[in-house]
């Protein structure tokens, strides 16, 4: 499509006829209007129905992934001028990685900084909002500079300067929120930008024709723009990488051949140094030709902290696909796995080496307990013998002897926070007969129907459904006086994640018990994780996937 974009009129303020200067990757619909100086960098968003207008106050700078959305207004007045990043006049000034939702107005002058979201027909009016500050819905900014990573609720009236400064903070739930916008618009961008262009959709149409598009196996697919259009990585792979940049973390890859994956001896893929959704799926396609043989993970990087957030399976060495939920998602505090398979010299499981090596990247020490049959029942463990190390190989070789000491009992490995002294991961890994779980080491990522009954029942009398890893999480969870909370999401919903609250109202035991098994059955055909919310400070410290579509 081509924009609608021209130079401003000529005005006894304005006679040099400016006109917009817009970076080829930017994406502006045809149904907006762009006038005069305005200055847009590249993978910028401008949706139906908006008008940018730099033809009384002028310049405008929109900057580099920011999206305006339909129906926004951005003008100027002739008189006021904010100070832009570059220390450069503006009317108008929005930042990197911005979100002007639907119908806002920005009037100039007015600054408005980078991974900002201006909520549905929200105004700023000659004012400065600072970066990160999330604005809600129907709030009005005026006359005012608001901090940076502020929080302004739903129909606020911010006019005076004292009640700028005493706006709460953002939460990481405001921040992910306002990321995950970023992530859809980007998404929204580069599907906008393949539509208009013939040989990026020519090859959809014929995939669709040919098989319904449910063939993922082919040789991967180049558009005009020389990016990859991913045909060997499963829709889950390209999810979790989309959500990963969209929460600013870089991607990784490593490969192992069978030796290797037994051992946990994996060896890292061509570094990927792109952020970009296309580009990245590309280097994934790349390591997965390049390896076809071989076991092959993605993995999402924290580069502020210098750990890994999340691990996925995305190839075996038969060629299939990984898939499935990812083995630690970033927002998640308590244990979780997802490995298939594997092993070591040690004995355990590649869940459990998986499960201590998260652990330990983070900074967490690693303990262990165990309990017969009785005690497990009650649930009262005794600690094993304590782990001073924190290197992995020596980690191991002590859970692999607190197995074969305590052959005949369960055995849990506990992650601990040495700063808070609290613990973050409770995750059993034997069973009586020096058995590993049914589940397959340990994992807390279970659907309830899957268990094998005598250790349910065995491990709760309240629960007749739930696996012992599942009591035993919201045991722990209850003891710590954090609250029960359930999440629920269909198969689109959870690509998107657009969960969707269920309701467990009662903290005793029994209750939530029933409450998590009434919730499960009652949307059997969906996900259903389990949330664990501290109630002080409000937010969650747990959320633990109990239950997939299948």
């Amino acid at each position: 499509m081509v924009a609608r974009s021209q130079a401003a009129p000529p005005t006894p303020w304005s006679r040099n006829l400016a006109e917009p200067t817009i970076d080829a990757s930017a994406y502006i619909h045809s149904f907006s209007n762009v006038i005069g100086d305005v200055r847009i960098e590249s993978k910028v968003l401008v949706a139906p129905g908006t008008s940018i207008r730099a033809d009384e106050g002028t310049p405008f700078h929109i900057g580099e992934g920011t999206n305006i959305q339909d129906g926004v207004v951005i003008h100027g007045l002739e008189q006021g001028r904010v100070i832009g990043d570059d220390k450069e006049s503006y009317s108008v000034w929005i930042g990197k990685n911005s979100s002007i939702a639907h119908m806002a107005l920005i009037h100039g002058p007015a600054y408005v900084g980078d991974d900002c979201f201006i909520g549905f027909r929200s105004t700023v009016f000659n004012a400065r909002v600072g970066n990160g500050c999330i604005v809600m819905m129907h709030v009005l900014i005026e006359d005012v500079e608001i901090p940076e990573g502020k929080y302004i609720p739903s129909g606020s009236i911010i006019t005076n300067q004292q009640q700028a400064d005493r706006l709460p903070d953002v939460q990481t739930e405001d921040i992910k929120f306002a990321r995950h916008v970023i992530g859809i618009n980007e998404a929204l961008r580069s599907g906008y930008q393949c539509a208009g262009d013939v040989a990026c959709v020519a090859p959809i149409r014929d995939e669709l024709q040919r098989d319904g598009a449910s063939d993922r196996t082919q040789e991967p697919i180049s558009n005009s723009n020389g990016s990859i259009m991913s045909q060997k990585v499963r829709g889950e792979a390209v999810d979790l990488v989309r959500s990963l940049l969209s929460q600013g973390y870089q991607i990784g890859t490593e490969h192992a051949d069978k030796r290797r994956f037994r051992a946990s001896s994996w060896s890292t893929c061509s570094p990927i140094q792109a952020t970009r959704e296309s580009e990245v799926i590309s280097a994934l396609e790349r390591c997965v030709l390049e390896h076809s043989d071989e076991y092959v993970r993605l993995f999402g990087i924290d580069t502020k902290s210098k750990r890994r957030v999340s691990e996925m399976m995305i190839q075996r060495p038969d060629g299939t696909s990984g898939g499935g939920a990812p083995i630690k998602s970033p927002s998640y505090q308590a244990a979780s796995s997802s490995y298939s398979g594997g092993g070591n010299s040690n004995g355990l499981s590649g869940e459990v080496v998986g499960q201590v090596r998260s652990l330990l990247g983070q900074g967490y020490r690693i303990g262990t307990e165990y309990a017969d049959e009785r005690r497990f029942r009650t649930s009262s463990w005794k600690s094993g013998t304590p782990i001073a190390s924190s290197n992995e190989s020596e980690v191991l070789a002590a859970l692999a002897s607190a197995m074969n000491e305590y052959a005949g009992d369960y055995v849990r490995l506990i992650g601990i926070d040495p700063k808070a002294k609290r613990r973050v991961a409770e995750v059993i890994i034997q069973q009586p007969g020096g058995q590993p779980p049914s589940n397959g080491g340990g994992s807390q990522y279970q659907s309830s129907s899957s268990n094998s009954g005598n250790h349910s029942q065995s491990a709760s009398s309240s629960s007749q459904s739930l696996s012992p890893q599942i009591v035993e999480q919201v045991r722990s969870l209850l003891r710590q006086g954090n609250k029960i909370g359930l999440e629920y999401a269909d198969q689109r919903r959870f690509r998107a994640s657009a969960w969707k609250t269920g309701s467990i109202s009662s903290q005793q035991e029994s209750e939530v018990f029933k409450a998590i098994e009434a919730n499960l059955a009652e949307h059997a055909g969906e996900y259903v994780r389990l949330l664990g919310i501290e109630p002080k400070a409000k937010r969650r410290v747990a959320e633990i996937l109990i239950q997939q579509p299948s």
